[in-house]
């Protein structure tokens, strides 16, 4: 798993769409191939640090942090960047609620003048989201988690779906994904990022699997013929309410 600039680890571009369980219980953190890759990179090092006078001093030791990583699975590097490979050697969870490749994607940023922290936790507030987000009815928070969403359909109709909050690095990250039963499968993230000016760029990365049926047809008209769109119009309504001071 590599960091993105923004400190946030992922292995590829939908990895906070996918529902993972801890690694263990306890603060491992480097995934079994990088333990193997570390194993041979300190084999290697220890091995041209004997063979050279000039150097030892500083070869030898890296070598034993390699080993030690190798053999502990423990990397305080991978801990101050908030990078876990040890997620790699799990796999998704069977209850993800839209599976990889599946459904429709959406990815919109936007760039809003106000601190970092301030725009996480207006976002943060789920109850806050129908202010910005048009098709939106309500949210009602259930616990820390959980969170149950109505949204708009035609005709006075409602679509309505459980949501969990299920990887969260404050100011950073929020990942949600619906919860079985719900009336349209969906999984996405929100990711805040400092721009250099103090300004924050925050990216939406959304994935929905639209039901057939009735239903079908109201998630239709909830997420328009060009989602992307709509989004992109949330993200600006967002904009427009932190910068004019309505967040209050």
């Amino acid at each position: 798993m590599t960091a993105t600039f923004d400190g946030i680890g992922r292995t590829e571009e939908w990895e906070n769409l996918r529902r993972r369980e801890p690694a263990s219980a306890s603060d491992i953190n480097v995934g079994r191939r990088e333990r193997w890759i570390s194993a041979i990179a300190a084999a290697a090092v220890a091995a041209y640090g004997l063979r050279r006078r000039r150097g030892r001093g500083v070869l030898l030791p890296i070598a034993g942090a390699l080993i030690g990583r190798a053999v502990s699975g423990r990397c305080a590097v991978n801990r101050m960047m908030g990078r876990n490979s040890a997620l790699d050697d799990v796999p998704s969870s069977p209850v993800t609620s839209v599976g990889r490749g599946e459904g429709v994607r959406v990815d919109e940023r936007i760039v809003i003048n106000r601190a970092r922290g301030e725009v996480y936790r207006f976002w943060r507030n789920l109850e806050n989201l129908p202010r910005f987000m048009d098709h939106l009815e309500a949210v009602t928070v259930l616990d820390e988690r959980r969170s149950h969403w109505t949204a708009k359909g035609p005709a006075g109709s409602r679509v309505e779906w459980e949501a969990e909050i299920h990887n969260e690095i404050p100011n950073d990250l929020i990942a949600w994904r619906s919860l079985p039963g719900s009336d349209i499968a969906n999984a996405g993230s929100v990711h805040f990022a400092p721009t250099e000016n103090g300004d924050t760029e925050v990216r939406v990365v959304l994935r929905y699997d639209p039901p057939a049926g009735k239903v079908g047809a109201a998630v239709a008209r909830l997420f328009s013929e060009d989602p992307a769109s709509q989004v992109a119009d949330d993200l600006r309504r967002l904009k427009q309410v932190l910068e004019a001071g309505e967040a209050g």
